[in-house]
């Protein structure tokens, strides 16, 4: 059933950021073990809150701050970003939307199971783990489910609000990490889930970072929303493992003035991740990312395509294989072929905490609209350079503009 979308999804009465801070406590809140604790908290609200990328993020995030793990893979813990006024790892809350009733404990055992996280680490941070957990609400919409739109949005955008009141939290940041959406489909009725979220987060005055390919804040639909909302926000979709490889490798065939003939590729994983893009119009959603890189560094996009084949035995794990052709001098013809082998939820779990400080830093010092100075972390950025080289700097200077920031 379609229902007809709302002409405003931002509502004009939304209060002032500044002014988020002021809220009190209510006493008789169950888990909120920060109630003592006089530090400015922030909260990191995830979509897809009980997936496999969320409760890495929230263990890992818990076990750095308890000294239990060096920060690895953490951008924001070297040396550049120490005087650039993030969060602590120990200031921030988390909670968030998902479809699943698993507990995040559970989910955690999995993983342990799975080898993604050491079994001695979720004993050590089951608490944590839970408490995260006992702030995810319902997500939506599931099956069966006739609400419209707005409805939707507004009952996203009281969990989000609820959150940031009852926690006593300077901000939130909203943070997409859910399964990948099939693409929406021309003259849809209805906005994707992805959007719903990410109108719930600007109406409830959030940062907002998408780090699928799914529409997100992207629709058109929000594009007058983003505009006027007044928030930082960052995406699309991050950027781990083969195109990481590709903003590194695609610079150095311009630079050495070598022609790139043909660049393939293949996918094997399994996870939500391998069910998800097993859908042939998520999968396609998924390679634009790896096509764009390619046609922003090398001005075409070469011949060859990218296969995703799911494989569930691999689990959380994942292996991708890359096949270029090139010509060198005198038309001599060659090849290279790389391969990646690892586990995408501890690959992006530091980057997702990584976006959610520097998203908070930046709505703290009163920044607003796209960041391409974070196009480092995602496959599709908002502006700025492709290549990983000159995107490392230009992350670097934000980090500069954060720490001059008063």
């Amino acid at each position: 059933m379609h229902h007809a979308r709302p002409r405003s999804l931002i509502r004009p009465d939304r209060p002032d950021r500044t002014q988020e801070a002021a809220v009190s406590l209510p006493t008789d809140t169950p888990g909120t073990p920060d109630t003592l604790d006089p530090r400015p908290r922030t909260g990191v609200w995830f979509l897809g809150a009980r997936g496999s990328l969320a409760t890495t993020a929230v263990a890992g995030c818990a076990a750095v701050a308890a000294g239990l793990t060096p920060a690895t893979g953490m951008v924001t813990g070297t040396p550049p970003f120490a005087a650039s006024g993030l969060p602590p790892l120990d200031s921030l809350v988390f909670g968030g939307h998902d479809t699943q009733s698993a507990p995040l404990p559970k989910r955690a055992e999995a993983l342990a199971d799975g080898g993604v996280i050491p079994h001695g680490l979720v004993a050590a941070v089951r608490r944590e783990l839970a408490d995260a957990d006992a702030e995810i609400r319902p997500g939506g919409p599931q099956s069966g489910d006739m609400r419209t739109d707005e409805e939707l949005i507004a009952a996203f955008t009281a969990d989000i609000t609820d959150f940031v009141r009852r926690r006593g939290l300077a901000r939130a940041v909203v943070v997409n990490v859910a399964s990948t959406e099939p693409a929406t489909a021309a003259g849809d009725a209805r906005l994707p889930a992805s959007s719903l979220y990410a109108a719930a987060a600007l109406r409830a005055g959030c940062p907002y970072v998408n780090f699928t390919p799914s529409a997100g804040l992207r629709h058109p639909a929000l594009a007058a929303s983003a505009t006027v909302c007044g928030l930082p926000y960052a995406g699309r979709d991050g950027k781990t493992g083969q195109t990481l490889l590709r903003s590194v490798l695609a610079p150095m065939f311009v630079q050495r003035a070598l022609r790139v003939r043909a660049w393939s590729g293949t996918n094997l994983l399994g996870g939500g991740d391998g069910a998800a893009l097993a859908d042939s119009r998520a999968a396609a959603a998924k390679n634009a990312g790896k096509n764009r890189v390619l046609n922003d560094i090398l001005g075409i996009v070469p011949e060859g395509e990218v296969h995703i084949d799911n494989v569930p035995a691999l689990g959380d794990w994942k292996t991708a294989w890359d096949h270029i052709a090139f010509e060198g001098f005198l038309g001599s013809r060659m090849i290279l072929q790389t391969i990646w082998q690892g586990c995408d939820s501890a690959l992006a779990a530091p980057l997702v905490l990584d976006l959610a400080l520097l998203l908070a830093r930046a709505h703290e010092v009163g920044l607003a609209g796209p960041l391409p100075e974070l196009g480092f972390y995602f496959k599709d950025p908002d502006g700025g350079p492709a290549a990983l080289g000159e995107q490392f700097e230009e992350l670097l200077s934000f980090a500069d503009r954060l720490r001059e920031a008063p």
